[in-house]
């Protein structure tokens, strides 16, 4: 049994890792509240970037002149985009990402495709080369700051491995943020990219735009551009998405460890008065043997 010195040094362990994670707490609120504010302000333009795109995409009359909006005829390779976070202490939020990543990895190997890897998250590709599966690129950092010239860097390699053949579609994995209790792991369909795909978000109603230059001119330097722009917004969406997690995660460990506090007072309490009923069964017990 663990003596009262044991318990009492594990109350003050508990109390300190309680300490501990009410910071990280505090400090994922912090970060959650700017993270949220440039998601918030970012997403408006991202739908509507997409929703111009799809339109514009979908009145040009030749589309095979543009890589990017044509579909290969046979599909053997496909390039998968994973975006996790790099740190844990954040619930399930790693899990789940990665466990939708297995799942698409494995339905499309059993279509007989092959897959390669952008790990975009120390945790992904630790993952994922622990299990020997093949990474092409991997990078870190992206969810610290989130930047667009992260995204364009991104965006380039994808667009490079798509156009040279090394992949026929390429997608991307990413946490949804729904709202601060749930953050949804999502596929996106990023190469090739079709007029439907564009316009799904879009408002409704039909309308007629003037184009100087022509559509075609504007598709080959927005098209690449469009690419970003979604890499982009799944790297707001899922740093988000890791901030709301952990302060979830730490204000539920914080409970936790009060909790146990708690527990191991009223442990440390009944251990102290059962060695005063003890010692005082030990001192009547001597006081009646000096009378004998």
């Amino acid at each position: 049994m663990a003596t009262l010195r044991d318990i009492k040094t594990k109350i003050n362990a508990v109390k300190k890792t309680s300490q501990i994670t009410k910071a990280m707490n505090m400090v994922a609120a912090a970060k959650l509240r700017g993270a949220q504010q440039n998601m918030e302000q970012f997403h408006p333009y991202a739908l509507k970037f997409r929703e111009f795109i799809g339109r514009l995409a979908a009145g040009v009359e030749d589309a095979s002149q543009f890589s990017l909006l044509t579909p290969r005829e046979e599909v053997k390779k496909i390039e998968l985009l994973l975006v996790t976070a790099d740190r844990g202490l954040c619930g399930s939020f790693n899990t789940n990402l990665i466990v939708s990543a297995e799942r698409f990895i494995r339905a499309k190997e059993a279509e007989g495709l092959e897959i390669s890897l952008t790990a975009a998250g120390r945790k992904a590709g630790e993952y994922f080369r622990r299990r020997r599966y093949q990474i092409r690129k991997s990078y870190t950092g992206l969810l610290n700051k989130v930047s667009y010239e992260d995204a364009r860097q991104i965006g380039d390699q994808l667009i490079e491995h798509f156009e040279t053949g090394g992949a026929d579609e390429v997608y991307v994995i990413y946490s949804r943020f729904i709202n601060i209790a749930k953050q949804q792991p999502t596929v996106v369909k990023l190469l090739p990219l079709t007029p439907a795909a564009g316009q799904e978000e879009g408002a409704g109603g039909h309308f007629e735009y003037l184009f100087e230059p022509s559509k075609e001119a504007l598709l080959i330097d927005l098209l690449p551009n469009y690419i970003y722009v979604q890499i982009l917004e799944t790297l707001y969406q899922t740093s988000v998405g890791e901030h709301a997690a952990r302060m979830a995660a730490m204000e539920n460990a914080t409970s936790n460890c009060k909790e146990l506090v708690r527990t191991l007072t009223l442990t440390y309490n009944k251990a102290r008065q059962a060695g005063i009923t003890k010692e005082l069964m030990d001192i009547v017990g001597g006081a009646e043997a000096l009378r004998k």
